[in-house]
């Protein structure tokens, strides 16, 4: 009997110290990812992500970090100190295939669709007013702000100017920030812009500006920015890569479900998600749902057509030199294609 008892006693002693060592373990530490946003409605996929648990869901701790323009992402991206960003359409990211800079275009993040206004050919309204400009036809000789040079707009004023039956140098392109615009219009510095919101609605309510079109009239489906990641992230931390891609994906579903028509709903979930843009971009939400949001693919597929009309246009203009590059050399959409497959197709919320 005391032999038992003894027995019995050093068990439990065993089971408490296999639990309190249990207990002393550290937590089950989440991937860390840095991800580069630039601050604008745009990158809603990643916030939403972020703030309502998909990425933690995965395991995921997403490290959010603010560039001010998409430039400054290149050189961490190439080595490996950013995992993922978010881009525009540029000749940069094609020249980078040459210069065996490894950034593979992963995901959809804007784009244009058919009753979106998220990104229009706005014009002065003195200059509508006047009668200088009625039509397509009229961008001759206009001065029109892009953001920077070298970047997919100008691809998209060449839509504009074609429209019109104008050539592409007969409009004078001013490199002017996206911010910026809005006091060269008050200013009278500029005569138009290809611009997104929220600074479409800023000119509109200042009565600086009128949309006379969205992109979409002219360049139907075309591409704004991508997600992207490094080379080194999808070749080091492929899975990681992938459960990033899955919760990016379950966001942009969310964002989706809270638009209909290039409009946003009335819902509840619309104000908890323009709540979340509100926070990130320090506005009110009410200034959030006052904007046009964007158009995005529920499965982040990228309109790969729309990037090879703006490969194709890079070439043209010089800005690509390497005739060989082709869109396959930078696009790798096996990560959404696996997310798709894992969530099932999307079915659009009522």
């Amino acid at each position: 009997m005391a032999n038992t008892r003894a027995s019995r006693l050093r068990a439990s002693r065993v089971s408490v110290m296999w639990i309190a060592a249990f207990l002393a373990l550290p937590a089950c530490a989440s991937d860390v990812v840095h991800f580069a946003t630039t601050k604008n409605a745009g990158d809603i996929g990643a916030f939403l992500a972020a703030d309502r648990g998909f990425f933690a869901a995965e395991g995921i701790d997403a490290d959010l970090t603010d560039f001010d323009s998409g430039a400054r992402m290149v050189a961490p991206l190439a080595t490996g100190e950013l995992d993922g960003g978010t881009l525009p359409g540029s000749a940069a990211l094609y020249n980078a295939v040459s210069n065996k800079i490894a950034i593979r275009v992963v995901a959809d993040r804007s784009r244009s669709a058919p009753g979106f206004m998220y990104q229009t050919l706005m014009i002065r309204k003195d200059i509508m007013e006047s009668g200088r400009f009625r039509d397509y036809p009229d961008l001759k000789g206009l001065k029109i702000a892009v953001a920077a040079p070298g970047i997919n707009i100008l691809s998209i004023v060449n839509d504009a100017a074609r429209r019109g039956g104008v050539d592409y140098n007969d409009i004078e392109k001013v490199f002017i920030p996206l911010p910026q615009q809005v006091a060269a219009f008050r200013n009278k510095a500029v005569d138009a812009s290809i611009m997104v919101e929220p600074f479409g609605s800023i000119l509109v309510a200042s009565g600086d500006g009128v949309r006379f079109a969205s992109t979409e009239d002219f360049n139907p489906g075309g591409e704004f920015t991508y997600m992207v990641f490094s080379e080194k992230f999808v070749r080091d931390r492929g899975d990681v890569a992938r459960r990033f891609m899955r919760a990016y994906v379950q966001a942009l579903r969310m964002f989706n479900d809270a638009i209909e028509n290039g409009r946003w709903k009335q819902t509840a979930l619309a104000t908890d998600v323009q709540s979340v843009l509100a926070k990130r971009l320090e506005i009110t939400t009410a200034q959030a749902g006052a904007g046009f949001p964007h158009a995005v693919d529920p499965d982040g597929r990228v309109n790969l057509d729309a990037m090879r009309k703006e490969l194709a246009f890079f070439k043209a203009q010089g800005l690509v030199t390497d005739q060989a590059v082709r869109v396959e050399d930078i696009a790798d959409m096996r990560f959404v294609d696996a997310a798709v497959k894992d969530l099932g197709p999307y079915k659009h919320a009522p």
